[in-house]
C-alpha cells in the first residue's frame, strides 16, 4: 500500500467513522487508483478523489407509520446522492434491519463506479431504510412506504434522482412507492424503475442482474477459450439475482447446486432444474418462505443452518468450477476464498454488491483467477434500468429480445472496457483494476469539464 493510499485511508476513516463497509469499499477502489494518479497529477491538484468520497448530498428522515395492531412504528430513512457529474442520481432503495448510513454511502460510492463503466448517463446514489418487509402484512407494507415517499418525493425526480430496487424492495414495494409519489407530484414520470410491466416498466428488468452476472462470467471465460457448458456453480441468496443467475446458468448449460437465505443454504448435488427454480420463484416471491422448505419437498438436497460461530460459510466449501455470489456484502471472507480455491472454483462473478472482503479478493488476484467485481459483473440490473429510464421517455416499450440483446451488448463493453484498462495500466486480467480505473475515469473527467461544483 502506497503512503498515498495509507494517508487518504486514514483521512476517510477519521472523517467517517463508524462506517466499515465504507471503509472497505474506497480502500478496494483507491488502491487501483493510485495507478492513475501517479500518471495524471491534475485529478490530484483538483481534489477530484477527495470530492468522490464525499456524498453532494445526505438525506436522513424519520418515517412513522402505523402497524395492523394500530401501535406507531418509527423507522429511519436515507437517501445518499453520491454524484451527478455524469447524470442524475441512479441507484437502488434497500428496506433491511441492517441498513444505516455506512452501508448505503458504500453502496452509493461503489454506484458511482458501476453506472459509469455501463457508458450510460447515471450518477450515483442509493438509500433505504431500517425497516424490514420480512413478515409484515401488505398493508403495512404499504403504509410503511407511503410514509416513506411522503418524504422521499421532495428530493428526487425523472431528471434529478432516479430510485430502483434494492434488497427488500421488489415489484410491490416498488408499486406502493410510485402510487404514493403519483399522488403527491400529481404526474405520471419515470422517477422509479423496475415499475410493473402495465404501468412503465421495463422486460427483462427482473431478471437483468442475474442475467448480466452470467452474461459477464460468459465473456471472462471466453477469453481462455472455455465457456459455461457442463460447469457445476454455487450460487448464495435466494432473491430475484440468484433466481436469474439459476436460469441464465441452466440457459448456458451450467449446473448450479446451491442457494441460501439468512437461515441457511441447501446444497442438491443432483443440480437446480427449471422445475425446482420455480418451486424456489414460488416459495421466495410468492408464499415467502423460508429456503429450508426446499429441502422437505426435495430429498436430493440438504440444508446446513447458519453457524455465525464457525468464521466461514460452508456454502463455499463444494466442489465446482463457478461460484456465483448474489445474497449481500462481505459473504466470502479470506478462509471461503481459499476454501473456494481448493474446491476447484476458477471463476467468480459477483452478482451481490461488495461481497467478497479485500483479504478474499487478494486471494483471488494472486491465484490469477477470473474475478468479476460487482461493480462490473452485477451492473447489468441498473443498465436495464437505464434502458427502462430510455423508454418511459419516449413513452414506449421495447420487446423482451430488444432489451436482452442490448443488455448482453452493455455485459459485453463492460467487459471490454475492463480489459483493455487493466493492460493499459500495466496489471493484464486484473478486473478489479479495470472496473475501478475505467468507472473512475469517465467520472473524473467529466468532474474536471464542470469545475468545482
Amino acid at each position: 500500500m502506497s503512503d498515498f493510499v495509507k494517508s487518504f485511508l486514514a483521512e476517510v476513516i477519521a472523517k467517517n467513522p463508524a462506517q466499515p463497509e465504507f471503509h472497505q469499499a474506497v480502500e478496494e477502489v483507491v488502491g487501483s487508483l493510485s495507478l492513475v494518479l501517479d500518471r495524471h497529477i491534475e485529478y490530484r491538484a483538483a481534489k477530484i478523489l477527495e470530492r468522490m468520497v464525499e456524498p453532494e448530498r445526505v438525506i436522513m428522515f424519520r418515517i412513522p407509520w402505523v402497524d395492523d395492531q394500530g401501535d406507531v412504528q418509527v423507522n429511519r430513512g436515507f437517501r445518499i446522492e453520491m454524484n451527478s457529474a455524469i447524470g442524475p442520481y441512479k441507484g437502488g432503495l434497500r428496506f433491511h434491519a441492517s441498513v444505516n448510513l455506512g452501508i448505503l454511502k458504500f453502496l452509493a460510492f461503489e454506484q458511482v463506479l458501476k453506472n459509469s463503466l455501463t457508458s450510460m448517463s447515471m450518477g450515483g446514489g442509493k438509500g433505504g431504510s431500517d425497516f424490514s418487509p420480512r413478515g409484515k402484512s401488505d398493508n403495512e407494507v404499504m403504509r410503511f412506504c407511503q410514509s416513506f415517499m411522503s418524504e422521499l418525493y421532495r428530493h428526487i425526480g425523472p431528471n434529478t434522482d432516479i430510485p430502483a430496487g434494492d434488497i427488500g424492495v421488489g415489484g410491490r414495494e416498488i408499486g406502493f412507492l410510485f402510487g404514493q409519489y403519483k399522488r403527491l407530484k400529481n404526474e405520471f414520470t419515470g422517477v422509479l424503475t423496475g415499475k410493473g410491466l402495465n404501468w412503465g416498466g421495463s422486460l427483462i428488468r427482473p431478471e437483468a442482474t442475474g442475467y448480466g452476472a452470467v452474461y459477464f462470467a460468459a465473456e471472462m471465460l471466453s477469453t481462455r477459450n472455455e465457456t459455461l457448458d457442463n460447469k457445476t456453480c454455487l450460487v448464495s441468496g435466494s432473491g430475484n439475482v440468484a433466481q436469474y443467475t439459476i436460469e441464465k446458468i441452466l440457459d448456458l448449460g451450467g449446473k448450479a447446486v446451491t442457494v441460501s437465505d439468512s437461515g441457511g443454504y441447501i446444497y442438491d448435488e443432483e443440480g437446480i432444474d427449471r422445475h425446482k427454480l420455480e418451486y424456489i420463484k414460488e416459495l421466495k416471491n410468492v408464499r415467502r418462505g423460508r429456503i429450508h422448505e426446499y429441502a422437505d419437498e426435495y430429498k436430493s438436497a440438504t440444508y446446513t443452518a447458519v453457524d455465525s460461530s464457525a468464521g466461514f460459510n460452508p456454502l463455499w466449501d463444494h466442489e465446482a468450477q463457478c461460484a456465483f455470489p448474489s445474497a449481500t456484502q462481505n459473504e466470502i471472507n479470506e478462509k471461503d476464498a481459499q476454501n473456494l480455491l481448493n474446491n476447484g472454483v476458477h471463476l467468480v462473478s459477483e452478482g451481490a454488491n461488495m461481497p467478497t472482503t479485500i483479504e478474499g479478493i487478494n486471494l483471488f488476484l494472486d491465484n490469477k483467477i477470473l474475478y468479476g467485481p460487482g461493480k462490473a459483473a452485477n451492473a447489468g440490473g441498473v443498465a436495464v434500468s437505464g434502458l427502462e429510464m430510455a423508454q418511459n421517455s419516449m413513452r414506449t416499450s421495447w420487446s423482451k429480445e430488444k432489451v436482452d440483446k442490448q443488455l448482453q451488448e452493455i455485459m459485453k463493453n463492460i467487459h471490454h472496457t475492463c480489459i483493455v484498462t487493466a493492460e493499459r495500466f500495466g496489471t493484464p486480467g486484473n478486473y478489479v483494476n479495470g472496473a475501478n480505473i475505467g468507472g473512475f475515469l469517465k467520472v473524473a473527467d467529466a468532474m474536471m469539464d464542470q469545475g468545482l461544483v
